[in-house]
């Protein structure tokens, strides 16, 4: 009877606990992190960083901070936030990866599933695929065409196992049934110089990475993922793959806001509600805008619709990834 009536007691503790803890939270002497998993300076970096700015806005001007936890393909840094304290100042701020490390490792330290309490998708990055200079292919009629007649002599390059440009180069493979010799790489930056220089013959990267490229008539220009053209003055007349010929190629790159589990309801309502506030921030708008990106609203912006994507897209990707035989351990 006494271990009973403690155990009420303790359960009573805890929740008391949380329930105070959700009634000061965001205390004013705390700051609040987002760990991003990547080196700064990416397209994912600045999402996070505009993000920071329109949701310490709509907490009254909270302090929020980026921590770039680098390394292991992005799962140092999820992994930092699965195992952090559950009381909403240690938040992941991570992009696809979260629906795919899964499969590139073949073990994890944590659970994408069961160890993270999902709060929001935020914007998502359409991807395009470019190539050298000097490949004799000017759109993607004449691109399969040379791709077909050269198989086993083709390079795609990478900017690393699990990347945004990894994924979708593993697609466009699998969708023409060809083998090409991936070249990964240290990050986008390296992996574009050689692709201008042409020691490597394709690559498909977010948006926000190819546009200066394509600008300054430094790459060629084939297609975009997207089920629909872009908006993008440098892009609006740009066909997608399906128009191309690739049945239903669509890959955009999405970035989402993750607590630990067991993060107490009050204060995943309070991180949702400045998250929602946020996408709708026209400052975080234009921002968006201006990298080619798109600002989510819709569904996913909740939690419950943030995960059932986020599972979606771990069954999307999981048989192309191994059946790629790629691992990132």
């Amino acid at each position: 009877m006494r271990s009973k009536f403690l155990s009420v007691v303790a359960v009573g503790a805890l929740l008391a606990s949380a329930n105070a803890l959700a009634q000061e939270y965001p205390a004013a002497n705390k700051t609040i992190t987002f760990v991003l998993p990547y080196a700064a300076g990416g397209p994912t970096d600045k999402a996070a960083r505009d993000l920071a700015q329109s949701m310490s806005k709509a907490m009254g001007g909270h302090s929020i901070v980026i921590d770039n936890a680098a390394g292991a393909s992005g799962s140092i840094g999820a992994n930092k936030v699965a195992k952090a304290s559950p009381d909403g100042y240690t938040l992941l701020f991570t992009h696809i990866a979260q629906a795919t490390l899964s499969s590139f490792f073949r073990t994890l330290p944590y659970n994408v599933e069961k160890d993270f309490e999902y709060l929001g998708l935020v914007s998502e990055n359409p991807m395009n695929l470019i190539g050298r200079p000097s490949l004799p292919s000017n759109n993607m009629a004449e691109l399969v065409s040379w791709i077909n007649a050269n198989k086993g002599k083709i390079n795609i390059a990478n900017a690393g196992p699990g990347s945004a440009s990894h994924l979708c180069g593993m697609l466009f493979q699998s969708t023409l049934k060809v083998d090409m010799t991936s070249v990964p790489y240290k990050g986008t930056a390296p992996a574009m110089t050689d692709l201008i220089g042409g020691q490597v013959d394709l690559m498909c990267d977010q948006t926000t990475t190819t546009i200066p490229q394509i600008e300054g008539k430094k790459v060629k220009s084939f297609a975009v993922t997207t089920s629909s053209r872009l908006s993008s003055p440098v892009l609006k007349d740009m066909p997608t793959m399906q128009e191309a010929g690739l049945k239903d190629f669509n890959v955009t790159i999405w970035q989402g806001l993750y607590a630990p589990k067991g993060t107490p309801a009050a204060v995943l309502k309070k991180l949702n509600d400045a998250l929602k506030t946020a996408v709708k921030d026209p400052e975080f708008i234009r921002k968006q805008d201006a990298g080619g990106a798109s600002v989510i609203n819709d569904a996913r912006n909740d939690p419950a619709g943030h995960k059932s994507f986020v599972m979606s897209e771990v069954t999307k990707w999981a048989p192309i990834i191994k059946s790629a035989g790629v691992y990132a351990d």
